[in-house]
């Protein structure tokens, strides 16, 4: 009986691995797989169905346009992120990357969010943003002023964010570690969801009258 312990534990061991493993984009075992809709002769590969390679092109690798400013005007908020993930550029799939330009006017803010799937690397190019993320329980935050130039990593499922303190525009590249990281943004997933979350729950949870609560979700 106590032989047959180390074996479990083992077992275990590996099971976990597999689980931490699967919990990221798979690595591929081909060179590519662009992702296409469904079709008689397509492979299904990572939630996306393969492109016969016999019919893959350059353009399939090629997304145009970050050169564009977003239209921050058209957020209240005063960002606006461009995600170039699998769904607008098909090479992309099963290889585990995606890129997003961040604008921002001044003062502009992308808020609290979390990507469930991927890890965030972002590079300021232009102006200074406060950025920071918190950690798991006890929520520690962990905060930063960027100048051009400058680098940020956010882990992968924390709340993080990017505030433009600066009194000019604020241009960031960020580089995500899955072909579709996800995003919930908390504000409007607390807030906002559909259907909305009982108003008691909120209420309790924040600590907040019920008429505050209703005004929040009335926001989103």
């Amino acid at each position: 009986m106590i032989k047959g312990v180390p074996y479990l534990v083992t077992v275990a061991i590996l099971a976990l691995e597999f689980s931490l493993a699967s919990a990221y984009d798979p690595s591929p075992l081909q060179d590519f797989c662009v992702a296409i809709n469904y079709t008689d002769s397509a492979v299904f590969v990572n939630g996306k169905f393969c492109k016969d390679p016999a019919y893959v092109t350059a353009n399939d690798f090629f997304f145009p346009g970050l050169n564009i400013p977003g239209n921050t005007a058209a957020n209240k908020l005063g960002s606006s992120v461009n995600l170039v993930n699998v769904d607008k550029l098909p090479g992309l799939n099963t290889l585990g990357v995606s890129l997003a330009r961040l604008d921002f006017a001044p003062y502009g803010l992308n808020p609290p969010h979390i990507h469930p799937r991927g890890t965030e690397l972002l590079v300021v190019m232009e102006g200074t943003l406060l950025v920071g993320f918190v950690t798991s329980n006890p929520n520690k935050l962990f905060t930063k002023v960027l100048n051009k130039g400058d680098v940020f990593v956010f882990p992968i499922g924390l709340i993080h964010f990017q505030f433009n303190i600066g009194k000019t525009n604020a241009v960031a590249f960020a580089g995500l570690s899955s072909q579709n990281p996800g995003l919930i943004t908390i504000a409007n997933a607390v807030f906002g969801s559909n259907p909305p979350i009982n108003t008691d729950v909120l209420v309790k949870a924040f600590q907040l009258d019920k008429n505050v609560v209703d005004y929040l979700q009335k926001q989103f």
